[in-house]
């Protein structure tokens, strides 16, 4: 069993203040070893504050952050060479070689799987003999990703990943991270915009909204909690329909279409009772839920 001890990441009441802006207002946040989880908010929601102050690579205003127990600031070498780090912006020497660039990198770190960055580079078409300041962005994006996972990490970051990568080289870049966290071994965080790379390979999702964790927990119980509703009454209903958990409405007549959080049969009931109505229940995916999350912000 994970504990916030020994858990891959664990952030306990970190806050980041930038002036009077806290970029990470209190998070709290675990996360499982051997899970793979997606980390989605929109644009300036403090995905990467996140990401950086878990990795050690700011310091938080207040607060713990945590990498296989060891403070995030202060890590050993031993947890560093367990780390694999992919940033939104990538930074690599444009004078080296490809070829050159993964030697020097491989000698950093203890283990080194020549076979799978190999097979990597040659899966993605990336030429050993290129030079690094030539590269396109998307190329590059690969070449970082390849970089992180030649030393086998047990622990995989990555910050938007696939943003770069054309819709083909974005399946094969997902097809590999199902490869590396198959055996349950490895932990995988990842941030994106792209809702549907997220449905795709994470089996955890953390939704963080102006700094603080919306939510925090499996993807499925998440798909599993919130639905639309079409709700079908005798009579006109209210304009302000008292639901539990509703994140969204919009009533016209008698008829309405609400979303709502942590539906149940016996919620689903009481509205039936309450408004002698029919329920008709849908299924939302993941970019439904996030937009109607938001929405209620």
């Amino acid at each position: 069993m994970t504990t916030a001890n020994n858990s891959p990441i664990a952030l306990a009441g970190v806050r980041k203040q930038y002036g009077a802006k806290a970029a990470l207002d209190g998070v709290d946040l675990v996360i499982p070893a051997g899970s793979v989880v997606g980390l989605l908010g929109q644009n300036a929601a403090g995905k990467t504050t996140l990401i950086k102050t878990a990795l050690g690579l700011i310091r938080p205003t207040n607060g713990e952050a945590t990498i296989f127990g060891e403070p995030s600031w202060d890590l050993s070498a031993a947890t560093k060479a367990r780390i694999g780090y992919v940033p939104q912006v990538i930074t690599l020497y444009p004078w080296m070689r490809i070829r050159q660039l993964i030697k020097y990198t491989a000698s950093f770190y203890p283990r080194w799987n020549d076979g799978l960055v190999t097979k990597l580079l040659t899966t993605w078409d990336v030429g050993g003999e290129d030079k690094v300041g030539i590269l396109s962005v998307g190329t590059l994006q690969k070449l970082a990703i390849v970089l992180a996972l030649g030393h086998e990490p047990d622990l995989l970051v990555l910050d938007e990943p696939a943003a770069s990568l054309d819709p083909g080289a974005r399946r094969d870049f997902l097809r590999t991270l199902l490869e590396v966290a198959a055996d349950g071994r490895r932990t995988v965080l990842f941030s994106t915009h792209i809702t549907s790379d997220l449905e795709r390979v994470a089996d955890r999702v953390a939704i963080l909204r102006a700094g603080k964790i919306a939510y925090d927990g499996a993807l499925d119980d998440l798909k599993d909690s919130v639905k639309r509703l079409h709700i079908t009454a005798t009579a006109p209903l209210p304009v302000d329909l008292q639901i539990p958990g509703v994140v969204k409405s919009q009533v016209e007549g008698n008829e309405a279409l609400i979303s709502v959080r942590d539906v149940s049969p016996a919620l689903i009931e009481q509205i039936r009772r309450n408004y002698a109505a029919t329920v008709g229940v849908q299924d939302l995916n993941l970019e439904d839920i996030f937009l109607e999350l938001h929405h209620h912000a």
